[in-house]
């Protein structure tokens, strides 16, 4: 009887049994086996061309025919795959065990606080039924008393009492029941989550906890945590003035920490603080750190005026290693922010810990997490940069932005004063350097300087996600083109001219070409191109394209983050490492960050809208899954270089373009929101229009009454209304108003496919547009018929999108949508089977 197993040795050396009818074992020599490794480190599954070739080329192979060659790369490639296999699993194996172990003790210390509630509401029960106990106020003094002669901060021995109490502090809240906390939603365990992300509700201030797995070591984690500039993107410098040693082997550093404020309207914070870094008696590490008092404040910020004294309660990190490698983290950050100092409708960002624990807590163990992937080799990027270069560009871009908005003294920005109140804020900075490296030779100084303009603005019922997707994907909605041909070319050029200025249009065409993202994909690192047209002949030569570096975030439906941000910067098109990067862009920061966040999986359509039932009948208290009576502030921040004898030209074009800006966002913010035009049954397309759901039904009925057919399979038994089955229906569907000059009104997702537009802009566009000669000839002819008849038949023809693009389709029918008093409403079209050409 045939046989059809192959047996394997190790490494492919030894006996293998082929698949041959003698069922003999066929046993390969050391030569033979290194030949045969060769050829399979260059082509893991050779062809059996290659094979033949192989057995000619090599005359050590001349006893061995194809089909035994053929069934030792099949086992070479099952052995490659059961060890890759193995190994995965073995590092799964390794991070169960330890969030395992993870849980058992977050299990423990949740008993703990159980067993601990329980005693305190006996006590409050005992405290309840005696009333004397309750007016004796005898223990206040054991509690209040200051220890002041151990904790004085002016010597050594001071700063080591302060700093051991801060680490007990510390760990009680790291490990034990200081602190009630609470897991946050949509963080749950596991070998490939982030981790366990916690906030407190009941601890004075603001408070967060995190641990999770690492594959780093101990004290490679403390040396990044440190760094926090490196990591946290809102601080804006770290300095270390003193470093004491502790004597325990520790160590007590007295550290001065700036941070930005997040918009235009609110002052950025300081802290002075205590950091003492010590190992304990099982190997871990730990880093915590505390707000000093009594020691006149610390050292004084020249712009202090720009500057809150923020406090800093026991915080930091506890560093544990684990069997075979890794490390976990225990991560607690509480702070007090001073939220009297900003506006009241700003005081939820400073008194939320739920922004706390996106922006400082979940960003130091992502970033963690991300430089373990990167150093294992298991991150490749595009364009073939080091991970290491693309995240030192994305945190250019995110601190060039900051810069911008916060416009400190001592960086150089000065606010141009005004006669008025002005909506936007116009800064200079006359010694900004536009490089990257004092030395530099890429980089350059402008004779002028950079203007920046600047404003922010409350958004209501505007999902910010989706506002950030709308402004990256559409661009040509609210940028001018000729503005960024300014800033890129000034850029380029080295001066601040108006070369961008001259006779040239953008195409219509962006390209993104992706270059990095996150490990969570909750921020992308892309380079935009621009596809330019020049206007005159005489520029047609010339490259009018506009390359931008991009930074988005908040974007992806799962992303944990407190803000949405697009910033971007004019690059030239050969993108070296140390460009020089002007950033400007926006940022979108949700106000009601009680909540636990916004979909962003809504579309810029109606489709999020297609649900079954209406809108209207959803109760006025469901907020948190549709955007409705949600608050978020915009900032919005640009920067222009220019030369000296053109500042006034500048800064009136800057603060004429961010307002221009501010008009399309409204614009665009009242289409997306979901109680405006255009997103919600039960709510009106576009102004003056009838409601989506009414005009889904007049466009089928009257169909049906002028052609006697349906224009849609739908029975009404499967739930879905019939604007949802409208709304993906194969062909495309547009309507147009029915006036002198025609312009569309709506359109289902094909039609808006086929004319590469959105509803938004849907109404810039007239009817006449779309068709060529031939398209407008035959309409114009079947015109009177329309009328007359109430439909016509377009035939098989070309019309144009809102790009330029040209789409043929093989027939057309137009028709009269009436409503229920039978007067005409609007024009209906249906394009069937298109295609770009």
């Amino acid at each position: 009887m045939a046989t059809a197993v192959a047996v394997r040795s190790v490494e492919g050396r030894g006996l293998e049994k082929q698949p041959m009818d003698t069922g003999k074992y066929v046993r390969y020599t050391a030569e033979q086996v290194e030949a045969l490794e060769k050829v399979y480190a260059e082509c893991p599954k050779p062809s059996s061309m290659r094979r033949q070739q192989l057995i000619r080329e090599c005359p050590i192979l001349a006893n061995i025919g194809t089909k035994q060659i053929k069934v030792w790369f099949q086992n070479r490639r099952c052995r490659e795959k059961q060890r890759k296999e193995a190994s995965r699993l073995q590092v799964v194996n390794r991070k169960l065990t330890a969030m395992n172990k993870l849980l058992m003790e977050e299990n423990e210390r949740l008993q703990k606080q159980v067993t601990q509630l329980v005693h305190e509401n006996a006590y409050m029960r005992q405290q309840l039924q005696n009333a004397s106990l309750a007016n004796d106020t005898s223990c206040e003094s054991v509690v209040t008393t200051p220890q002041n002669a151990l904790r004085d901060p002016s010597n050594p021995a001071g700063l080591l009492s302060i700093a051991e109490e801060t680490l007990a502090e510390f760990l009680s809240k790291a490990t034990g029941t200081a602190v009630d906390w609470v897991q946050m939603s949509g963080m749950k365990p596991g070998p490939d989550s982030i981790g366990i992300i916690a906030i407190s509700r009941s601890a004075s201030g603001v408070a967060a906890r995190a641990c999770g797995l690492v594959s780093l070591e101990p004290a490679k984690i403390v040396e990044i945590l440190k760094d926090r500039p490196s990591w946290c993107r809102d601080c804006r410098s770290l300095e270390v003035f003193t470093i004491f040693p502790a004597g325990n082997g520790g160590t007590i550093e007295l550290v001065y920490m700036q941070t930005y404020a997040p918009t235009t309207l609110a002052p950025a914070r300081d802290f002075w603080t205590l950091r003492y870094t010590i190992g304990l008696e099982d190997g871990s590490l730990v880093v915590c750190e505390r707000s000093l008092s009594g020691s006149g404040g610390g050292p004084i910020a020249t712009t202090a005026h720009q500057f809150v004294r923020a406090e800093m309660r026991p915080s930091g990190y506890l560093i544990r290693p684990c069997e075979g490698g890794g490390s976990i983290v225990h991560i607690v950050d509480h702070l007090n922010l001073e939220a009297w100092s900003v506006p009241e409708v700003l005081r939820p960002l400073y008194e939320s810990s739920r922004v706390v624990a996106q922006k400082v807590t979940f960003a130091a163990l992502h970033h963690l997490r991300q430089i373990a992937q990167e150093m294992s080799g298991e991150v490749v990027y595009a364009l073939g940069r080091q991970p290491a270069v693309l995240r030192t560009f994305s945190q250019r871009l995110s601190r060039g932005f900051n810069d911008a908005v916060n416009g400190f003294v001592d960086d150089g920005w000065s606010v141009m004063g005004s006669d008025v109140m002005e909506d936007v804020i116009v800064a200079t900075n006359t010694s900004k350097k536009i490089n990257t490296q004092a030395n530099s030779a890429d980089g350059f100084s402008v004779s002028g300087g950079v203007i920046c303009a600047k404003a922010s603005m409350l958004l209501q019922n505007v999902p910010p996600a989706l506002l950030v997707r709308f402004l990256r994907e559409h661009r040509s909605e609210w940028a001018d083109y000729r503005i960024d041909a300014y800033s890129a070319t000034s850029l380029k050029a080295g001066s601040g001219s108006f070369p961008g200025l001259g006779p040239c249009r953008f195409s219509g065409s962006q390209i993104i070409m992706p270059l990095a993202h996150t490990v969570e994909n909750e921020e992308f690192l892309e380079v935009v191109r621009l596809e330019g047209q020049a206007i005159t002949q005489d520029e047609a030569i010339l490259s009018r394209d506009i390359h931008l570096l991009q930074l988005c975030s908040g974007i992806n439906e799962n992303a944990v983050g407190a803000c949405f941000e697009l910033v971007f910067a004019p690059i030239d098109e050969h993108f070296l490492d140390d460009a020089a990067l002007l950033p400007s862009g926006f940022r979108v920061i949700p106000l009601d960050a009680n909540k636990d966040g916004f979909a962003s999986c809504r579309t810029l359509d109606l489709a999020s809208s297609l649900e079954v039932g209406s809108a209207t009948n959803r109760s006025a208290g469901d907020k948190s899954t549709d955007g409705h009576n949600v608050r978020s502030v915009l900032t919005i921040a640009f920067q222009f270089p220019y030369e000296l004898h053109l500042q006034d030209n500048v800064v009136a074009m800057a603060r004429q373009y961010v307002r221009s800006i501010i008009s399309a966002v409204q614009r665009v913010s009242m289409a997306l929101a979901p109680s405006q035009p255009g997103l919600h049954v039960g709510q009106k397309l576009l102004p003056g229009s009838p409601e989506a759901d009414t005009l889904a039904h007049w466009i089928c009925q009257s169909y049906n009454s002028h052609l006697g057919m349906e224009l849609l399979r739908f029975d009404g038994e499967t739930g879905e209304s019939m604007l949802k089955v409208l709304w993906h229906h194969q062909d495309a569907v547009l309507c147009c108003s029915f006036k002198m000059q025609p312009v569309f009104t709506f359109a289902n997702q094909a039609g808006l496919d086929m004319l590469e537009t959105t509803l938004v802009a849907l109404q810039d566009i007239s009817l006449d547009k779309i068709f060529d000669e031939p398209g407008q000839k035959a309409l114009c002819s079947e015109f009177a018929k329309l009328l007359e008849q109430g439909y016509a038949y377009l035939p098989a023809g070309v019309c144009l999108s809102g790009m330029g693009r040209h789409v043929s389709y093989e027939q057309a029918i137009a028709w009269k949508v009436l409503g229920e008093d039978n007067s005409v409403r609007c024009l209906a079209f249906c394009f069937m089977n298109w295609s770009f050409v």
